[in-house]
């Protein structure tokens, strides 16, 4: 069985971390723990009108952001790793910098400790030089960096398809396939 860990922060977007529990959630032999954030329970509200309490029903386990004895804090709790949809720019430069005060932050510091994968959706635009710097150092220390950039390749034309190539790159990053995710084909020359 697979063991991803999903985390919210309150950068914008978060209706891209909703998705991604939606589609997670079909997946056979995959449990799920999820972390929000304060900062994205807020967007959640701003954004949306999903109830937070939606999000939870999604993932096999709900962990506090503040419980930093959760089982996904310890090394030596198995998972294939942490994406972090959106990851607003205060959690980038935690990871960056390693400071681990909430849970999110340690279970993306342990992820990193243990060579598992680490998947960023930074959200913010535009990036300053201290974002860039952050990002970089998340890159340079392993993380993988998916921006959600819009596609136009794939005749995507509306926000949900657009979400639905942002989830498609995230889950190649884990050998799993998303079949609405439209890939780029190539020409014949």
């Amino acid at each position: 069985m697979k063991r991803l860990i999903v985390g919210i922060s309150g950068a914008s977007g978060v209706v891209m971390g909703h998705r991604l529990l939606k589609v997670l959630k079909q997946l056979p032999d995959l449990e799920v723990h999820l972390v929000i954030t304060e900062g994205a329970v807020k967007n959640f509200a701003c954004e949306t009108d999903l109830d937070v309490t939606e999000l939870t029903q999604l993932a096999a386990f709900t962990h506090s952001n503040k419980n930093l004895a959760a089982s996904i804090s310890s090394g030596s709790f198995v998972t294939d790793g942490i994406i972090i949809i959106p990851a607003s720019m205060k959690t980038v430069a935690g990871i960056a910098s390693g400071f681990a005060e909430n849970l999110l932050l340690r279970a993306a510091d342990v992820c990193l400790k243990e060579n598992r994968k680490v998947v960023l959706v930074p959200r913010e635009m535009p990036l300053s030089r201290i974002h860039l710097r952050n990002i970089r150092e998340c890159a340079d220390n392993g993380c993988i960096i998916v921006p959600p950039m819009l596609t136009f390749y794939n005749g995507a034309d509306s926000l949900e398809q657009q979400i639905d190539h942002i989830i498609g790159k995230i889950l190649m990053q884990f050998g799993i396939e998303y079949q609405k995710f439209v890939a780029w084909q190539g020409e014949e020359a």
